[in-house]
C-alpha cells in the first residue's frame, strides 16, 4: 500500500524513469539467466569433448569421423585448427596427406589463435548491457531523485507552506527512483562478476586446449628440418 501511494504521489518525470529502470532491470535479468545457461552448457560440453579428444589416437580422428558438437567452445577451435592442417596436409597431385612445414604450422596457429579470440567474443557478447545496468541504473534513479526534490521545493515554495505533511509525500516518492535504480544495479553488478569470472575461465580453457593441439599436430605432422 506504501508503495501504491508513493507511485501516485510521483511526478510524471519520476514515473518515466522508473519505468525506464523497470525495463533494464528486465533486459539484465535476461541477459544473466542466457548467458548463465550459455556457459554452463559450453562447460559441460568442453568436460565432454575434452574426454573424447583425449582418447584419442591420432589428432584427426574427429575430424576424419566428421564429428558435429554445436555450441562447444573447443570443438569450434579444435574444428577450425584441423581443417586449416588438413589443407596445408593434402597433396595437390595424389590428395593423399603428408608432412606439413614450419610456415603451413604456422597458419594454423594463427588459425587457432583467431579461432579462440572469436570463441571468446561469443561468450562475451551481451555482457555489455549488464555493465550499461551497472553503471548507468544509480545514476537514471539519482536523476530522478534529484529531480522529485527539486519539483516537491518548487510546490511547497509555490504553496508557501513548509510542513512535513506538505514535503513527505514528494520527497518520498523522488527517492523511490534512487531504490529502484539500485535494486537493477545490485543484481546487474553480482551477475556481472560471476559471468566474468566464469568467461575468464573458459577462455583460459580455450587457450591451453589450443595449445595442447598444436603440441600434438606438431609431434604428429610437423616435418623435420
Amino acid at each position: 500500500m506504501e508503495l501504491i501511494y508513493i507511485w501516485n504521489q510521483a511526478t510524471v518525470e519520476a514515473k518515466i524513469i522508473i519505468i525506464c529502470l523497470v525495463i533494464f532491470s528486465i533486459v539484465a535479468w535476461s541477459v544473466m539467466i542466457s548467458k548463465a545457461l550459455q556457459m554452463r552448457r559450453a562447460k559441460k560440453l568442453n568436460h565432454y569433448f575434452a574426454l573424447e579428444f583425449r582418447s584419442q589416437k591420432a589428432v584427426l580422428d574427429i575430424f576424419d569421423r566428421r564429428v558435429q558438437a554445436e555450441g562447444c567452445p573447443l570443438f569450434a577451435v579444435y574444428q577450425a585448427g584441423s581443417s586449416e592442417l588438413d589443407a596445408w596436409l593434402k597433396d595437390p597431385e595424389s590428395g593423399r596427406r603428408r608432412e606439413v612445414s614450419l610456415k603451413g604450422m604456422e597458419h594454423v596457429k594463427r588459425r587457432l589463435e583467431n579461432s579462440v579470440a572469436q570463441e571468446s567474443l561469443r561468450l562475451e557478447s551481451g555482457l555489455i548491457l549488464l555493465a550499461i545496468a551497472v553503471s548507468g541504473a544509480p545514476f537514471l534513479g539519482l536523476l530522478g531523485t534529484v529531480w522529485g526534490v527539486m519539483s516537491t521545493f518548487g510546490h511547497v515554495a509555490q504553496q508557501g507552506s513548509a510542513t512535513l505533511t506538505a514535503m513527505a509525500p514528494g520527497v518520498a516518492a523522488a527517492l523511490i527512483t534512487t531504490v529502484a535504480g539500485l535494486l537493477v544495479a545490485i543484481p546487474s553488478m553480482f551477475g556481472y562478476n560471476w559471468l566474468v569470472h566464469n568467461l575468464r575461465v573458459l577462455t583460459v580453457e580455450l587457450d591451453n586446449f589450443a595449445q595442447e593441439l598444436v603440441s600434438k599436430m606438431e609431434t604428429e605432422f610437423l616435418k623435420e628440418q
